[in-house]
Order: structure tokens, then sequence, then C-alpha cells
């Protein structure tokens, strides 16, 4: 009788066991797949590469800080390509104390030189419609917008980090 007790109290041990284990592996790649844009970011953060904030990457490249919402904090950049991919939670919306407003995808991406960002995919203005943003760049006191039309900012009103505000749609 006790060996029929320990057979099924170790085959109900394995069962539960193998539940367990596999309800983890099932966190972990649900975890994995729910780091959108982020898998990047966490293989060189494992390789022991760390990444500048995106907010440091801007200055560098002498454009200002607040041009992104400041929950866009993950990133991916191509020193060779000069390619930058930034990673936003939600589609969102940021305004600005000259009453210009910016709409971001969930993904932004451009080309980054110095002074400048180019053939931008995923960001909007509002110049009467929405229109898309295709390059910004910037000088010691404007950022130049490039939306089908040229529209010049200070560039004081972009230096401050801002919160986006969610919207339904890019």
């Amino acid at each position: 009788m006790d060996q029929v007790f320990s057979k099924a109290g170790s085959f109900w041990l394995k069962q539960k066991a193998s539940n367990e284990f596999g309800t983890v592996g099932n966190d972990v790649n649900s975890l994995s797949t729910s780091i959108e844009g982020g898998t990047k970011w966490l293989v060189n953060k494992i390789k022991g590469k760390i990444q500048k904030p995106l907010a440091e990457l801007l200055k560098e490249y002498d454009l200002a800080i607040g041009i992104f919402p400041r929950d866009a904090t993950n990133y991916d950049f191509d020193e060779e390509t000069k390619k930058l991919t930034v990673h936003i939670p939600k589609v969102c919306e940021v305004g600005y104390k000259d009453q210009s407003v910016l709409r971001f995808a969930t993904e932004v991406s451009g080309f980054l030189e110095k002074g400048k960002l180019s053939e931008i995919v995923g960001m909007k203005t509002k110049v009467i419609v929405w229109m898309k943003v295709s390059c910004i760049t910037s000088d010691e006191k404007k950022l130049h917008f490039q939306a089908g039309v040229r529209r010049s900012r200070s560039r004081d009103v972009y230096e401050v980090e801002r919160d986006g505000i969610v919207v339904g749609k890019f």
C-alpha cells in the first residue's frame, strides 16, 4: 500500500512541477513578446552595452530633448547607418508652450545626423490639418519642421521633456 501511495504521490508531484515550470516558460515567452521593440535593448543590456538615455543622444546630435514624449525612453540606434528608431508605449500627442502639437505612432524612425533628423516616419504635426513630419533641422535658436511646408519654431519650447497624452489613432 505504501508503494501505491508513493507512486501516486510522485506522479502527482511530477505533474504539478511540470505545470508550474510550463507556466514559468509561458510567462517568460509572453514577457518577451510584450516588449515591443525592446528585445535589442534587452540583448544589449545582457551583453553589457549600456545605452545612453534618449535625451543625451539627442543633445549629442544637437537636437532638442523634448521632440519626443517623456515616456519614449527605449530606442535603437545604428551607429553605421545612423538609423534611429524610437519606441513609444502608446499612440500619443504632445502639446508645447507655443501651441504646437506633435502626434506620435508607437514607433518613430528616421536618420540622425548632427542637427538633423530626416526621413521621419511616425510623427505628425497640426498645420490646419494633421501633416506628416518628414524632417527636423536645428540651429542655435530654432527648430525647423518640414511637414509639407517648412515651419520654424523656437528651440526653447522643445528643450523640456513633456508627457504624451494618449490618443485613439495615429
